[in-house]
């Protein structure tokens, strides 16, 4: 998620009270003698949902670079133990309008330049197999993600297609719902035309041509309605690649207990069911971090419209690098909510839905610096192991919540891939509808 209206502030200081929250009770879970560095090193670390392609093509940015403001790098990756990282491609639906699938491209062909520029310590890989293959070789999985749905501008060639490049999951909204699926970013927006049901039958066709070609159905962003008609419709467990619990933060963006237990429930029979992958973003861990950046929004809101009506008095648009710019002034005013929150995120998933449903997915380089104390690149990830251990977890827990849970899914994935190849297909094509 690219976080394009954000933030609020608090002009003055606010006391360390301002972020106290009720810690959960340590999981049932024993610990091991392990220490918390042995048990990051035996994992394999995964992270969902990193935006850092905007960065390779609109500020020219090498991986070899220093952050310079941003979240991910190699250098930190590598610091972190980070074993995979799942680059999103995002394509911002205002400025593209009209050009969705070539934006898409060319953010999928950065992300390719970058890891074959960097071969010597990134692989490209498109497999559960293949990230266990760069694990070996101690070396960092570089995998891709399509944010939004509107990227395959209502064609299941499209989406076939950017299989074949290499996309492995693909959220079916972002903040924009499109002619098929329903986004919780505009679901109360009466002007923007929705589905009756959160998916129509295309909507169908998308996820069960998504499930037929192995690629994961992720459920992050989508409204109520449309995230249950998914659940529903999929053969194979379902992601969330960048969500946190509703019940700690009332976010539309964040799932409620029921939802976190029917992703632990999707997929077909036998399925072992899916998995969440914690947002870092700060107003999705913290209500009081999301409280003051509602209380600052209509300040925010004036000052871009100012910047906005400065530059279309000059005959020009402005720039969106110079509008996150000035959102991330406002945004760096509010105190960073303490990692404990992003903790508790991850521990009270484990509670409602199990700890084998729930994962990393950071949003790194997405939101505008928002993330909690202490977190502000991969270099940081050994602090949530850190963090887990305290409160009871155990290695093993811990190897699971780290990247194990997301594995097992993707092998799920691929496994109700290769089943669907086998049975008749139904005749599927553009706008056809799919009968389950």
């Amino acid at each position: 998620m690219r976080t394009r209206v954000l933030l609020a502030s608090l002009v003055v200081a606010v006391p360390a009270m301002f972020y106290a929250q009720t810690s959960p009770q340590p999981s049932p879970k024993m610990t091991t003698k392990l220490t918390p560095e042995q048990v990051e090193r035996s994992a394999i670390v995964i992270d969902t949902h990193a935006d850092t392609p905007q960065r390779f093509v609109d500020e020219n940015f090498d991986l070899a670079d220093p952050l310079n403001g941003g979240n991910w790098n190699l250098e930190s990756a590598q610091k972190g133990n980070l074993g995979a990282e799942f680059f999103s491609i995002w394509v911002d639906p205002v400025p593209n309008k009209g050009q969705f699938a070539r934006r898409t491209l060319i953010l999928i062909d950065a992300v390719k330049q970058q890891v074959a520029k960097h071969s010597d310590k990134m692989m490209f890989v498109t497999s559960p197999e293949g990230i266990e293959l760069a694990h070996r070789e101690h070396k960092i999985a570089a995998l891709m993600g399509i944010e939004g749905g509107h990227s395959i501008e209502d064609s299941l060639a499209l989406l076939r297609q950017y299989y074949a490049l290499g996309v492995r999951y693909m959220t079916l909204t972002w903040s924009n719902s499109t002619s098929w699926a329903d986004s919780s970013g505009d679901i109360n927006d009466t002007s923007i035309p929705h589905t009756k049901e959160g998916l129509n039958e295309f909507g169908k066709d998308v996820v069960y041509e998504m499930n037929r070609l192995g690629m994961m159905v992720d459920i992050s962003h989508v409204s109520d309605r449309t995230f249950y008609r998914t659940l529903i419709i999929t053969r194979a467990p379902v992601i969330a690649s960048h969500s946190a619990a509703r019940a700690l933060t009332d976010a539309p963006r964040n799932m409620t207990d029921d939802m976190l237990r029917a992703v632990a429930n999707s997929g077909g029979p036998g399925s072992k069911g899916g998995v969440v992958q914690v947002n870092f973003y700060s107003a999705f861990i913290s209500q009081q971090y999301r409280d003051a950046q509602k209380a600052m929004q209509p300040e925010v809101d004036k000052a871009v419209q100012a910047l906005k009506d400065k530059y279309k008095a000059e005959g020009k648009e402005a720039p969106g690098a110079e509008i996150e710019k000035l959102q991330r002034q406002y945004a760096d005013r509010i105190p960073r909510p303490p990692l404990s929150a992003l903790v508790d995120h991850i521990d009270h998933i484990a509670k409602v839905a199990g700890v084998d449903h729930v994962g990393l997915g950071s949003d790194f380089d997405g939101v505008n610096g928002q993330l909690p104390e202490g977190m502000d690149s991969p270099a940081d990830l050994p602090k949530i192991t850190a963090a887990l251990m305290q409160r009871g977890y155990s290695a093993e827990d811990c190897r699971k919540i780290l990247g194990g849970n997301l594995l097992r899914v993707f092998h799920e994935v691929e496994q109700v891939s290769k089943q669907l190849q086998a049975e008749n297909r139904p005749r599927i094509t553009d706008k056809q509808p799919f009968q389950k």
